[in-house]
């Protein structure tokens, strides 16, 4: 596998707590957060990593260089945000493979990646990770009908839902090479131009899940990752 990390975020919310770095170093235990997550990638046998960064990104170049472990790391540094989708479009160029995962650099989704990525590359088409959470309100939900994803729901509606795990796999030439837009969203690239065609796969993990993008979870992850 081959793997875009999303770590260009400023984490607004979670400044009050951590504000000497960007959000996906934030300290865990004494530990960047970022290097949790690249430990995960180690342990899946990932040889190859590209840093999607923008605030504060030399916080982030000058700790980990261009090796980590057994990671070759390649860095997409945004002189201005570019959006999550922006974000990926540009870090794409950075791979080698035809096939790419993309997770969020201020999550930690405790997923088999490599049995993800098998059933992902036998059908050829993007597929989501989704996690089932006793209440969606904080990150909106996701709708699924025919084994694909019919639609994103804003955030603000609470109850058990399904949720987007920020784990994401998709063809190196997802972008279309007529498109000139640079800063765009994700979400609403797919459900402007994919969703309705009726090729957004999903596959519903069970596997544990924080988001440190705000103070209470944030504290609460130095627990959850002890």
């Amino acid at each position: 596998m081959e793997v875009i990390i999303l770590a260009g975020g400023k984490g607004t919310r979670l400044q009050k707590v951590v504000s000497d770095v960007p959000k996906p170093m934030a300290p865990i235990n004494g530990r960047p957060f970022l290097e949790i997550i690249l430990d995960k990638l180690v342990d899946q046998n990932v040889k190859h990593v590209v840093l999607s960064i923008g605030y504060m990104h030399n916080k982030i170049t000058s700790y980990f260089g261009s090796k980590y472990k057994n990671i070759d790391i390649s860095y997409s540094i945004e002189i201005k945000p570019l959006g999550t989708g922006g974000a990926i479009k540009r870090a794409l160029m950075f791979c080698q493979y035809n096939y790419i995962m993309v997770i969020n650099g201020d999550s930690y989704f405790d997923v088999d990646h490599s049995n993800i990525y098998s059933f992902f590359v036998e059908g050829k088409e993007p597929c989501l990770v989704l996690k089932q959470m006793e209440d969606v309100s904080r990150y909106g939900s996701v709708t699924i009908q025919n084994h694909c994803i019919t639609s994103f729901n804003e955030k603000g509606f609470s109850g058990k839902g399904l949720i987007n795990g920020g784990c994401y796999f998709i063809p190196k030439d997802f972008f279309p090479a007529s498109m000139t837009k640079e800063k765009f969203s994700f979400e609403e690239y797919l459900e402007i131009f994919v969703i309705n065609k009726n090729i957004l796969r999903y596959y519903i993990s069970d596997g544990d899940f924080i988001d440190i993008g705000i103070p209470i979870d944030y504290n609460a992850a130095q627990l959850f990752l002890k």
